[in-house]
This record gives structure tokens, sequence and C-alpha cells, in this order.
């Protein structure tokens, strides 16, 4: 039993000894905006072995969203790099003795399962062979979108809805936190948001939404009846593609 139990320590130590530390930077990056990094509590980051699935390394993205003006305002030419040594990313450190297909898993932003995507590239890596510099950057598609009034399952009596109709209220970001507003960076002049209302599992109108200040979106609805609601709220930018989308259930008491 002790020789058989050396043989496997032996043999541990020898497949270990040809094992090279290999190192793969990973950045979530926000469809037509910058990094996911701190401000947003990072993006989620896990690395399988394809052919087995084994998780070779995981871990978030820290640090920041990145350079505005090199991401977004500068004119981008090949080898072009986006980051520098503050930009959120992932280092990931894996032991590897043969070219291994992987596949980089990300689930972003991790604090916000309501619009959290999960994106994946593969890439094989190649032992000794690192990926620094911008690393490997998934994209990620969204707008987060909580919807602030009403508040989910709210009950409102019919009776307290003013003349000018219930409030509905959202706070809109990029994926990466970046900020929305009138003839900003990201401008929401560019953005259509509007508010899909069904009441009792029926169509029953559709508001838009302003933007009177930074990330705040505003519409009112006309509402004369009792019955369970709900309020879809989305976000579209035709030039980039972008989209969003939240929901939440109400009910008006008569």
């Amino acid at each position: 039993m002790k020789k058989s139990i050396l043989a496997l320590i032996l043999f541990s130590i020898c497949i270990n000894a040809f094992a090279t530390e290999t190192k793969l930077m990973v950045r979530a990056k926000a469809k037509d905006a910058k990094f996911v990094g701190s401000s947003l509590g990072g993006a989620h980051v896990i690395i399988r072995n394809t052919l087995n699935g084994e998780i070779l390394a995981e871990g978030n993205t820290v640090g920041s969203t990145g350079n505005t003006n090199v991401i977004m305002k500068s004119v981008h030419e090949r080898y072009t790099q986006l980051s520098d040594d503050k930009t959120a990313g992932f280092l990931a450190v894996v032991d590897i003795d043969v070219p291994t297909f992987v596949r980089v898993e990300v689930l972003s932003p991790i604090n916000k399962k309501n619009a959290q995507v999960h994106a994946s590239t593969e890439l094989w890596l190649i032992p000794g062979k690192d990926i620094l510099g911008d690393g490997v950057v998934v994209e990620i598609s969204g707008f987060v979108i909580d919807i602030l009034k009403p508040n989910t399952h709210q009950y409102i009596a019919l009776e307290s809805v003013p003349k000018s109709g219930l409030q509905i209220e959202a706070n809109i970001v990029m994926m990466c936190g970046c900020p929305i507003q009138k003839d900003g960076i990201w401008d929401s002049n560019l953005m259509e948001v509007k508010a899909i209302v069904h009441k009792d599992g029926e169509s029953f109108g559709e508001v838009t939404l302003d933007n009177p200040k930074q990330n705040t979106f505003e519409g009112r609805l006309q509402i004369t009846e009792a019955g369970y609601y709900q309020i879809t709220v989305y976000a579209y930018n035709s030039k980039t593609g972008n989209t969003g989308v939240e929901k939440i259930n109400y009910i008006i008491r008569g």
C-alpha cells in the first residue's frame, strides 16, 4: 500500500514538473462603452478546459473602467491598446503541459442579476505563451435597468393616483456603469426608452420615458381602473443595436 501511495506521489510530481505557468488576461467590455470594473462590482470570469469542463482559473475583474478618451474618443488603429495598468481585468495563471483549448466564460455585471449577461469565447492556450495587454476582451451587451417607481408588487390605491398619472421612474446606465444623459458621451437623445404596460395580462399601452437628469428616465401612466399591472421598460439605441429590458409587477386596488 505504501509503495502504491509513493508511486502516485512521484507520478504527480513528474506531471507537475512538466506543467508550465501560463498567464491570460481577461477583460469584460460593455457594448459601446468601457470596461466592467470594481465600481459596478466587476465581472466574474471562469476559464474551463473544453475537453473535460475542468475549471482552470476563476475570479472577478477588478480595476477602473478605463481611459474614456482612449476608449471612446480616439481613433483606433490596428494594435491600439485600449487598457492600461489600472483598467479592470482578471489575470488568470494556469499550469498546462500541452496546448489546451479553453472556454472563457464571463458573467457580468456580477452584482446585478436582473441585467446579468453570460458571454463566452474559446481559444487555445499554449504552455508558457502569455496573453497579456488587452488580453481576451469579451463584449457585454445591454443596459443596466432598475425600475424605481412603482415598486415590485407594490399595492397602490386607485384614489391615490394623481390626475397627472402614475409616475414611472427608472435608473439606466451602461453595462460598465457609465452614465447616460442628454448630449453626454452616452447620449440619451439617441436612445428610445419606453414602458410597455399590461393590465390583467392584456396590452394596456406604452409610455415614452424622458431623461430629465443623469441616468433617470421618467414618464406618467394614466390609470382609471384597478387590476394587476406589469411594466416592461426597454432601452434601445438604433446606432449601436444595444438593448436592455427590465420588468416589474404591481397592483392597483379600487
